[in-house]
């Protein structure tokens, strides 16, 4: 495999828009406008942030990812040891430029957003932090990398946060960790065996689907106090609890067949994404 289309795997290109549009929907919502900050924030949050948020995990998870039939195709790249100081080379100068130019574009607020949002991103898998090995701070951790960056258009936009901005984003954060939670689960066998420790080792695959459930549906039910079109969006939770909920009973043993289920987790992810969109416009010109 050569260098540029390892580093372009291992950004995980299918999750690039889980990045992106959080931050040009906060921002472009916030300002309405079509501005250089709008286009450099996306074009980060789109691939380097990206590259960096992946890169730096699969440098440091390679010797537990060679044991993960998972891995070295869309949902992980099996970075060999030679690309690792690229990797990480790569992750840094492609990241640099772009967070220069979107401090200088922001005040302090933005700076503090910038800062956790990155912070985030190296905290889940470097070594001495390693955050993805702390049950539930996994989650939390992994969560802030989706929902720091809408935080950030809004940091940017300098606009006001109301009350219907905070219900969004804790909806958002909520689905995000319910995201993690289960993706965690069919990785319990070779996380278990590299003593690699996580949500779902902790608590076991069957309370951690019951865990996911719980927090999407949470996410759904805080949509439906937000001014209307918001409403709308807790139906999106709809088909993720279904695709979820015939896990129910789960045993660690066969964690890895929920592989199925998130892998239309994945698809579900550019369905709800069209269909936010959807609402996204309907609240702009409603």
């Amino acid at each position: 495999m050569s260098p540029v289309r390892a580093l372009l795997l291992s950004s995980r290109p299918i999750s690039w828009i889980n990045t992106a549009f959080p931050f040009a929907a906060a921002y472009y919502l916030a300002t309405g406008e079509v501005d250089a900050v709008l286009l450099v924030g996306t074009v980060f949050f789109l691939v380097p942030y990206n590259l960096a948020m992946y890169g730096i995990n699969d440098v440091f998870d390679y010797a537990s990812d060679l044991a993960n039939p998972r891995k070295g195709g869309i949902e992980g790249a099996l970075l060999p040891p030679r690309l690792h100081a690229l990797t990480l080379w790569c992750a840094a100068i492609t990241t640099a430029p772009f967070l220069v130019f979107l401090a200088l574009s922001g005040g302090p607020p933005a700076w503090v957003c910038l800062a956790v949002s990155m912070f985030a991103v190296v905290a889940y898998s470097a070594p001495g932090l390693r955050f993805k090995e702390r049950p539930v701070l996994d989650s939390v951790t992994s969560s802030t990398h989706f929902v720091s960056p809408a935080v950030v258009g809004i940091a940017l936009a300098e606009a006001d946060v109301s009350r219907d901005t905070i219900l969004v984003l804790v909806a958002f954060f909520l689905w995000g960790m319910a995201a993690h939670a289960f993706g965690a689960v069919q990785d319990i066998v070779p996380d278990r065996e590299a003593g690699i420790g996580s949500v779902a080792t902790a608590i076991g695959a069957r309370r951690t689907v019951r865990l996911s459930l719980a927090l999407w549906a949470a996410a759904g039910i805080l949509m439906l106090f937000t001014a209307w079109p918001g409403p709308l969006a807790a139906v999106l939770v709809v088909p993720y609890l279904v695709n979820t909920a015939g896990w129910w009973n789960v045993d660690d043993g066969v964690a890895a067949e929920t592989n199925r289920a998130w892998r239309r987790f994945i698809a579900l992810n550019y369905v709800a994404g069209f269909l936010a969109t959807l609402i996204l416009i309907l609240a702009v010109i409603g």
